[in-house]
């Protein structure tokens, strides 16, 4: 049996530091920053480490809303393809500042890219 993509990025703790590199980017980003102004950031990463655990194919941990129920409110407030795009290419960053191969990262892309129509409720 291969390797999942949990596995080949080097499990929880590369998620885990993923998660930690890519907020900071994120927080950093003017185009993005102001749609997490009101979050609990650790509560948000925590949620985000189990998304990202359960969609690469590691453990299933994550109890969050779905994509399109969690993200609904965001909506409201103008979140667009942009914005999307802006958090792709911010987790992008993360996994290269962490050395994480770009066949890998491509995966990760194409991961990304199944939840765009939810994420904006398209």
């Amino acid at each position: 049996m291969s390797a999942n993509l949990y596995e080949k990025i080097g499990g929880d703790a590369a998620v885990n530091a993923a998660v930690d590199v890519f907020y900071r980017r994120v927080l950093s980003d003017e185009r993005i920053s102001d749609f997490f102004d009101d979050v609990d950031m650790e509560h948000q990463a925590a949620k985000q480490k189990a998304f990202l655990t359960m969609a690469f194919g590691g453990p299933v941990h994550y109890t969050g809303a779905d994509m399109r129920k969690g993200h609904a409110h965001l909506v409201t407030r103008g979140l667009n393809d942009s914005h999307f795009d802006a958090v792709v290419e911010n987790l992008v960053a993360s996994l290269q500042a962490l050395n994480v191969p770009a066949e890998l990262i491509a995966e990760v892309g194409v991961v990304c890219e199944t939840t765009r129509n939810d994420v904006l409720g398209k």
